[in-house]
């Protein structure tokens, strides 16, 4: 598997959750640990090939 590019690396953080980019910030560890698998979770499924698979649990809001 060929590695991914710096835009696609953007692309997957900036796709997770935004309470796990945020969490990142958090001033208590779990909160912070939590965010961090989140995001690393994000970048897996991006390696995985399962960039365009939406979370689940992420809930879709109508425009």
């Amino acid at each position: 598997m060929e590695q991914p590019s710096t835009n696609d690396l953007a692309d997957a953080l900036l796709s997770a959750p935004g309470w796990a980019r945020v969490g990142l910030t958090a001033p208590r560890d779990t909160l912070r640990m939590a965010a961090a698998k989140e995001l690393a979770l994000q970048i897996q499924s991006l390696m995985d090939g399962e960039e365009g698979v939406p979370d689940p649990r992420q809930a879709s809001l109508p425009f």
